[in-house]
C-alpha cells in the first residue's frame, strides 16, 4: 500500500511539474501582459494543485491532507479572479494587446469609461 501511494505522489508531482513549467514557459513567451496572465492564471494553479496533492497523498496525515486539499481550493478560487481583475485593470489603464488580438469585447466599455 505504501508503494501505491508512493508512485501516485510522484506522478502527481510530475504532472504538477510539468503544468507549471508550462506556465512559466507561457509567462515568457507570450507577447502581451493578457496572454501572459492567461498562462500563469491557468496552468500555474493547476500545477501548484498538483504538487499539493502530492503533499497530500504522501502525508499519510488528515490534517495535513485537509491543508493541502484548503489551498488547492484556495488556488481554483482566487488565481482567476485575481487575473481577471488585472487584466481588467490593465484594459482600463490603456494598456493595449498584442495586435494579433481579434476579439475586443471590452472596448465600448473603455471608451464610455473614458
Amino acid at each position: 500500500m505504501l508503494e501505491l501511494t508512493n508512485y501516485m505522489s510522484g506522478v502527481s508531482l510530475l504532472v504538477g511539474a510539468i503544468f507549471s513549467l508550462t506556465a512559466t514557459i507561457g509567462v515568457l513567451r507570450f507577447p502581451d501582459l493578457y496572454t501572459r496572465l492567461h498562462a500563469a492564471a491557468k496552468a500555474g494553479p493547476v500545477g501548484a494543485g498538483f504538487v499539493l496533492l502530492a503533499v497530500a497523498i504522501t502525508a499519510l496525515d488528515a490534517a495535513t491532507a485537509l491543508r493541502a486539499i484548503v489551498g488547492i481550493a484556495f488556488l481554483i478560487l482566487t488565481a482567476p479572479v485575481a487575473a481577471h481583475l488585472l487584466a481588467r485593470a490593465a484594459y482600463l489603464t490603456d494598456v493595449a494587446p498584442d495586435t494579433l488580438t481579434k476579439i475586443n469585447d471590452l472596448e465600448n466599455e473603455r471608451l464610455s469609461a473614458g
